[in-house]
């Protein structure tokens, strides 16, 4: 049985205690490997190793930096497959969603590339008589990554170029449900000749979250994950003085009007809703349909919902794979007939899919209920699950006052051919990601990503500019060269630039 350890100071590192957890082959519901779970002592020595690490690492040259960079982008290109199959094998995606996501990932290594324009500062000359003024921006030290089970190579993406290029040190803390990637990643990083302990991979449950979020040497703490324990992730690691980006839940909307061309919108929605198992913070979860749309919509979405081919995420053919736990295959299941008993029509029912071969997989099907209303737990509830629920309404207004009375604003779209209702729709929603006619809006990397309301904890979105500024502190500097025979006054009143 493999055995997943820790990436400490440039190593495997097995940790201090002897407590494991088994991580499974969704598609097959066996047992692969078990990973070490590390606690308090796992998490100091990797802050003792960033942080030796980072006293040369953060004096290091821009440009050296960036070399690293470039290097380990490039062996992102060369071991995509592999490493997408390490993916599909812990998660249960596609191979093709899993290459998908280190692709998006590898964006992000891209910015960090670049960084050299955006890091530079500004200068006003002679603010005063022989007075300047120019700022910069140095790392803030060793920081740290907690991210989910379903992005186990693109979200820590979203992470660790920018804090690295910037001259911080970082520690990871990835999902124990698919921590393989984390690993492997760790091991290009070396290879692109990033020094020892400047990136550093502790495995494990709440211990190790909580030994981050109190530890006195992390500056600050990334989050991706549920909006409870994002709460949870902000008030603890503040309350200790931290830097926190915290990314919650989402419940996202896709508004389709009777001008949109409704094979067009529903083979997208299809896609956003059931793509990578609705596993996606960023998953189309609610169509709305306005007014004469409703109908046609259904009908579309129904055929396309009964075209996808479930199975294993690494057979040819497959466009949706099993649930990454038999846990949440249950609570999904569990949810469509909850939806069922409170009134929801189910017009594709994805419950009990079995796959010739994987029996015991973890698969649930497509589901898609029509006449969903907003009281209905399948409304109000992030099932981050292949459920699509339909809600009618009757203008295009209403759809907006639907969709922000939703506690949620991660993500929504609009399908539709006018631009005015488009206009209106992206000035007047109360959401931090707006599609277009693009159901799953995620920013480019050279944008910020994040939501609004229960979506995001604090005030920092991540990568893109906000990611800069979250990793990075400014400086403010004055400065004076007189001539040696020259006098300057001092005064004691508060000086001004007269």
């Amino acid at each position: 049985m493999k055995t997943i350890e820790h990436w400490i100071n440039g190593s495997s590192a097995p940790g201090s205690g002897s407590a494991t957890q088994p991580v499974f082959n969704p598609a097959t519901g066996a047992e692969q490997a078990r990973v070490v779970l590390g606690g308090s002592a796992d998490v100091d020595a990797a802050v003792q190793a960033a942080t030796t690490a980072f006293a040369t690492w953060s004096e290091s040259s821009l440009t050296q930096r960036t070399q690293v960079m470039f290097a380990f982008r490039q062996l992102l290109v060369e071991h995509e497959e592999e490493l997408g199959r390490i993916i599909s094998a812990e998660h249960g995606k596609t191979v093709d969603d899993a290459r998908g996501e280190i692709v998006r990932g590898r964006e992000v290594v891209e910015f960090a590339c670049g960084l050299g324009d955006v890091l530079k500062g500004s200068f006003s000359d002679q603010v005063s008589r022989g007075v300047d003024v120019h700022d910069f921006r140095q790392p803030l030290g060793v920081v740290a990554g907690i991210t989910p089970f379903n992005f186990p190579a693109m979200v820590p993406l979203w992470m660790h170029p920018i804090a690295l290029a910037t001259g911080n040190t970082f520690i990871l803390k990835p999902s124990e449900r698919d921590p393989s990637a984390a690993d492997f990643v760790a091991g290009l990083y070396q290879r692109a000749g990033l020094p020892d302990g400047v990136f550093n991979v502790v495995h494990g449950g709440k211990d190790a979250v909580d030994a981050i979020l109190t530890h006195p040497g992390i500056e600050a703490v990334s989050f991706v994950g549920s909006t409870p324990i994002a709460k949870y992730v902000h008030e603890q690691a503040t309350s200790h003085g931290k830097r926190v980006q915290a990314l919650g839940g989402a419940k996202n909307h896709a508004v389709v009007l009777p001008d949109a061309e409704l094979e067009f919108a529903a083979d997208h929605i299809t896609a956003g809703a059931y793509g990578s198992a609705g596993e996606r913070c960023m998953a189309v979860s609610v169509a709305v349909a306005v007014g004469d749309a409703a109908d046609g919509l259904v009908e579309v979405l129904t055929r396309k919902a009964d075209e996808i081919k479930v199975g294993p995420g690494n057979a040819p053919g497959t466009d949706m794979g099993p649930l990454v736990t038999k846990a949440a295959q249950e609570r999904v299941e569990n949810a469509v007939g909850t939806a069922a008993a409170q009134g929801a029509t189910v017009v594709v029912d994805g419950r009990g899919v079995k796959v010739d071969g994987h029996e015991d997989g973890f698969f649930t099907g497509p589901s898609l209920l029509d006449h969903v209303t907003t009281e209905m737990d399948a409304y109000k509830e992030e099932l981050f699950g292949p459920v699509l629920a339909i809600v009618r309404v009757d203008s295009l207004d209403e759809a907006i006052d639907l969709v922000n009375a939703n506690p949620y604003g991660n993500g929504t779209a609009l399908f539709t051919g006018s631009g005015e209702a488009a206009r209106r729709f992206q000035r007047r929603i109360k959401v931090g990601m707006i599609g277009i006619n693009v159901p799953v809006p995620v920013p480019m990397s050279y944008y910020s990503f994040g939501g609004w309301k229960d979506s995001l904890i604090g005030d920092h979105p991540i990568h893109g500019p906000e990611g800069i500024r979250f990793y990075t502190r400014p400086k403010v500097v004055t400065t004076r060269w007189p001539r040696p025979a020259q006098q300057v006054a001092a005064g004691f009143t508060f000086p001004t630039s007269d």
